[in-house]
């Protein structure tokens, strides 16, 4: 549950601290106090995207912190996917700083998190119910969800959705395939050229280097050649010369005798010059090189270089286009065959889905029985004696939800026909129909703090009075937020917290204070009249108060 909430330059709020308590809490205050912006900072704290805008003129930046407790297992799961845990106390702080330059940060017990994450984690943590889930209702797209939750139907939608994908991929690999005949041959002619020409050319990894390497040997090869044998001769000498080796090894036997220098250096040396003589001979040796045809290089290199860059840029780029383009030449050549195969498979996967469909839809049907009554139920304690309340199915074409179509029908009144939500419901009717279907779905739904912002919209009297009730009876389950402006609504709160607006030097400020039972009385009398407060307006407040103790 929201345990605590602090706030720091949102809006009109310069700073405030709010305490929250288990079961039912609401919010008052007159219009313009600053009610939604409260909401807004949950939001914030939430993940939710944010304007600029929402923070306070004159600042550069803003702060809403959010302190979380009691988590069930499910939440606790969610955490330990993001290594989040709460602290030695079991809570969970929540901190997200706004700033304008758009530089904003966000932390979980100290941890940077991603907004990403936060939304991830806040759908475990907050259920926030206002007037864009009413609006909701009145897209039957929308009303399918309900039954689904109500029926637990997860892990079918999940086997559903994974045969449905099948389906589409077979249907997809049958289009690529079944291309007519002129466009099959057109294919087959550019792929056959294609592998013809990269096969000719018969390209290898590195060739082009070694056609390079092999140009320059060639050009030079007569210079070359001669520097190389004069380089030998002067390592090697001849019949009447001693060559630079000779020498060295006269003058290792000179220093072994003398004992006096080490030969270790001259050794080292002798060795190296070794090594050198073998490399100037083994290319003076080799045959190869002197028959490299500089032409017939060139040629070579031209033409391979043509191909590569032709498919590719490289020879490996090249090599794997060959590798493609066989194995596609080889599909299409195949293509019938596997065309017969995928026609079967299609036929299986078709059978499979349908038979999912239909499952679905039992399932559905069923939980949409039980579904009609408990929200009819729950509509006659809000003041809808006469309602009638039902889930209408239509067959559509097969989609990744399913094969159903549904949408809420509703006879509010005595005498009228069932007829869709949203050509008839008025928004008082609108709220409490949202007001029972999430009482309804409350054992479906563990986020442990539900938060109405103005869910009292279009009601009043005695119907108010029973929302009120209902309100809380859903806070026994779990911890409700109200933002009301009904007396009926917040009378009935374990805790009352009164949001005010001031000017100072010019500047607005809001501020939102916890209400004693005295405090309370007051602010239930200012609610119901919205004048002076009488002795009589005093009592029925109080009256209002403790009948709901």
């Amino acid at each position: 549950m929201l345990k605590f909430l602090h706030i720091e330059n949102i809006a009109v709020i310069e700073r405030t601290d709010i305490e929250f308590k288990s079961g039912f809490n609401v919010l008052t205050g007159e219009t313009g106090a600053g009610k939604s912006i409260l909401i807004d900072a949950i939001n914030a704290v939430l993940g939710e995207r944010v304007s600029k805008e929402l923070i306070r003129n004159g600042c550069d930046n803003a702060l809403v912190s959010a302190v979380f407790c009691d988590f069930d297992a499910q939440t606790l799961e969610k955490l330990n996917e993001y290594d989040i845990s709460p602290d030695e106390d079991g809570n969970l702080l929540i901190t997200r700083k706004l700033s304008l330059n758009g530089k904003g940060l966000i932390k979980a017990n100290g941890m940077p998190i991603t907004a990403t994450v936060l939304r991830d984690i806040a759908q475990c943590l907050i259920n926030i119910h206002g007037q864009h889930d009413n609006q909701a209702l009145l897209v039957p797209e929308n009303h399918l969800s309900y039954i689904d939750a109500i029926a637990d139907n997860g892990d079918l939608i999940a086997d559903y959705y994974s045969e449905f994908k099948n389906l589409n991929a077979i249907r997809k690999e049958l289009r690529e395939l079944e291309m007519d005949e002129d466009e099959k041959a057109r294919k087959l002619d550019i792929l056959n050229y294609q592998i013809n020409e990269i096969e000719t050319a018969g390209i290898k990894v590195g060739e082009i280097a070694e056609l390079k390497n092999q140009l320059k040997i060639a050009e030079s090869y007569e210079k070359t050649f001669k520097a190389l044998t004069n380089a030998e001769y002067y390592l090697c000498g001849d019949d009447n010369t001693d060559g630079v080796l000779s020498s060295l090894r006269n003058a290792e036997k000179q220093l072994i005798i003398s004992e006096a220098v080490s030969t270790e250096k001259l050794n080292e040396a002798l060795s190296l010059l070794e090594d050198l003589r073998f490399e100037i001979g083994s290319f003076l040796n080799n045959s190869e090189y002197s028959q490299l045809n500089p032409d017939e290089i060139n040629q070579r290199l031209d033409y391979i270089t043509r191909i590569v860059l032709k498919y590719g840029g490289s020879e490996e780029v090249a090599i794997e286009f060959l590798v493609n383009a066989s194995r596609e030449l080889e599909s299409i050549q195949m293509s019938d065959k596997r065309i017969i195969e995928l026609s079967d498979l299609l036929d299986i996967s078709t059978a499979k889905l349908v038979d999912l469909g239909e499952k679905l839809s039992d399932n559905r049907k069923a939980a949409a029985q039980s579904f009609e009554k408990q929200v009819c139920d729950v509509l006659k304690e809000l003041n809808m004696p006469n309602v009638k309340f039902a889930v209408d199915f239509q067959k559509s074409k097969y989609t990744k939800i399913g094969c159903d179509a549904v949408e809420f029908v509703i006879s509010a009144n005595a005498g009228e026909n069932l007829k869709p939500l949203h050509k008839i419901a008025s928004g008082g009717e609108l709220s409490r129909v949202m007001l029972a279907i999430k009482s309804v779905l409350l054992d479906k739904d563990p986020v442990g703090t539900m938060i109405f912002d103005e869910i009292d919209t279009g009601i009043s009297g005695y119907a108010a009075d029973k929302v009120a009730q209902q309100l809380r009876y859903v806070s026994k389950a779990r911890q409700v937020i109200c933002v009301t402006h009904l007396a009926q609504i917040a009378a009935v709160a374990n805790e009352h917290l009164l949001i005010v607006k001031s000017t100072e030097n010019g500047r607005t400020y809001t501020n939102v204070s916890s209400l004693d039972y005295k405090q309370k009385i007051y602010e239930i009398a200012r609610i119901m009249s919205g004048t002076d407060i009488t002795e009589n307006l005093y009592n029925s407040a109080k009256e209002l108060i403790d009948r709901s103790i």
